[in-house]
């Protein structure tokens, strides 16, 4: 094994590791979702600002992250527009999140008011 396939494995021994002397348990699964996502561009990176977390697209989910006012502030002089697409951006405004059941709308056709009901 080599390379960021390497790299991701001693990333997850090494998070671990570091969670199990500190007494926390935590399962390998989350552990693994985050080296993937730190390992998912065939190189490693950051979870914080100057990495993956600033790499997003959503200026809501840029700022949830750390730096809030000069991420919305820098933002708003560049006119970027945020279109709610992710689940960050939309629990930070409660909205319904693009997700799951979050991603359909149901509709119904309602009669002309003349059904009756059977008694």
């Amino acid at each position: 094994m080599l390379g960021i396939e390497a790299a991701r494995t001693a990333l997850i021994k090494e998070i671990m590791n570091t969670l199990e002397e500190q007494g926390l348990e935590v399962d390998i699964r989350h552990i693994m979702l985050v080296a993937d996502v730190m390992t998912s561009k065939g190189m490693l990176q950051q979870i914080g600002r100057h990495g993956v977390a600033g790499t997003k697209t959503s200026v809501l989910a840029r700022a949830a992250f750390e730096i809030t006012v000069p991420t919305i502030a820098e933002a708003a002089l560049k006119g970027e527009v945020e279109p709610l697409k992710g689940v960050t951006e939309n629990v930070i405004v409660g909205s319904t999140v693009p997700v799951g059941t979050g991603m359909v709308d149901l509709y119904m056709k309602v009669g002309n008011g003349s059904a009756s009901l059977a008694s």
